[in-house]
């Protein structure tokens, strides 16, 4: 077999498997965890920015505007302050609101969170602007036990048009949350994907959910074998969340009304993109720490694969003598140096990157299943390539001392017999 420079290089890999191996698992743990920053970076920005959609207001009666948004948009959680229905009328005839929908959030569906609203969250409010929600198949809600189920919610409880489910009362995770199997919904409608956290939400009218929560009251006062409709609920039953409001073009009167808003003690009044922007400008900070962790981390890689080719290298001086010999010239060995140290960089870049993905998968996994976020870290392919590219550099850039080591080799020296 020919005595290549790719023969040369992968023999002397192969005989220092262990070496190596240590070599390439700290790039590759280095450029996951960069890989992971960066790709986490982007899509939590993007995936929060695509939630808040058109809607100029958020009215609750949250603590604050923060919790506001994470609760009632991006379901971290269930809104712990209710909303009397005849609050809602009397906010809703105090102010020109183009559209002021209400919510209501608590229940439940295999983990996954149910809202009651109106049909005009679909036709007014677009989870990211100028992009309306739409029907993939079946249709709005339209009566009491009907329900729409989001993109992501159908995939993940398997749910097709026609089945019928029984909800949870009591939001996941939440203490006393109880499946109510005496009452039936159906599935009319399925929507279409919207890469927003809606995408994972079920939804229904208001009265189902005002039904459901009466029959819980009544069952207290009249026994488990009471019968609950529409036509029982009072107006203790009749509450929501919160309120999804704007003044349509009608913006220049948007400082007047969240001022007067925010006067009145029984309201928390949130601006869902600039609470966004405020959350990231906070985090903003931290994640350029972050950055330059992992930044550091990926140089004391390349150093550790300076130090490992050095020390190779003054134990392999032999061997580069004889190649000498052999007729290779002081550049050739200077080169299957370098050529070794971005083999290992490709193949740390490579298995970093794709270690950076699963670890994202990971994470979105975990960030939904506890805080109900829904962020899927991507990159585009040439931010994975310029990656992978990247290491190669940075390992050649720390190849360059060994292979001068090596081009500096004394061919007499070290041919002379040992011992």
């Amino acid at each position: 077999m020919a005595l290549t420079d790719w023969n040369i290089v992968s023999r002397s890999m192969t005989g220092r498997r262990f070496s190596t191996g240590v070599t390439v698992a700290s790039v590759a743990v280095a450029v996951a965890l960069m890989t992971l920053l960066l790709s986490m970076k982007a899509s939590g920005r993007a995936a929060f920015e695509r939630g808040t959609g058109n809607a100029q207001m958020l009215i609750t009666r949250e603590p604050s505007a923060l919790s506001s948004v994470l609760n009632s948009m991006f379901y971290a959680d269930a809104p712990g302050a209710p909303i009397p229905w005849a609050d809602y009328l009397s906010l809703q005839e105090s102010y020109p609101f183009a559209w002021a929908i209400p919510t209501q959030l608590g229940d439940s569906f295999r983990g996954l969170p149910v809202m009651s609203t109106t049909t005009e969250f679909f036709t007014a409010f677009q989870p990211a602007p100028n992009e309306p929600f739409g029907i993939a198949e079946g249709r709005l809600f339209g009566a009491p036990f009907e329900v729409v189920v989001g993109a992501e919610a159908a995939e993940r409880a398997n749910l097709r048009l026609g089945d019928v489910i029984n909800l949870f009362h009591g939001a996941p995770r939440q203490q006393g949350t109880h499946e109510h199997d005496e009452f039936d919904y159906t599935v009319v409608g399925i929507l279409e994907f919207s890469g927003s956290p809606h995408d994972r939400a079920l939804f229904t009218d208001l009265d189902s959910a005002w039904v459901l929560h009466a029959h819980d009251r009544r069952i207290a006062t009249m026994g488990d074998d009471v019968v609950t409709t529409v036509d029982d609920l009072i107006e203790v039953d009749r509450q929501i969340t919160g309120v999804y409001a704007s003044l349509g073009a009608r913006t220049a009167a948007l400082t007047q009304i969240l001022s007067a808003l925010r006067r009145d003690p029984d309201w928390t009044v949130a601006q869902p993109a600039d609470t966004v922007r405020g959350l990231f400008a906070i985090v903003s900070s931290v994640d350029q720490i972050l950055v330059a962790m992992a930044g550091a981390v990926l140089i004391s890689s390349g150093v550790s694969i300076m130090l490992a080719l050095y020390n190779s290298m003054e134990q392999r001086r032999r061997q580069v003598a004889v190649l000498r010999v052999l007729g290779a010239s002081r550049w050739r060995v200077f080169n299957l140096v370098l050529t070794e140290s971005a083999a290992i960089g490709l193949m740390g870049g490579a298995v970093g990157v794709l270690g950076g993905i699963v670890l994202g998968t990971v994470v979105s996994g975990v960030l939904e299943s506890r805080l109900g976020l829904v962020v899927r870290p991507s990159l585009p392919l040439d931010g994975y390539l310029g990656m992978v590219l990247a290491t190669i550099a940075l390992a050649m850039v720390a190849g360059v001392a060994p292979a001068v080591l090596a081009y500096r080799t004394a061919v007499v020296k070290h041919l002379r017999p040992i011992g």
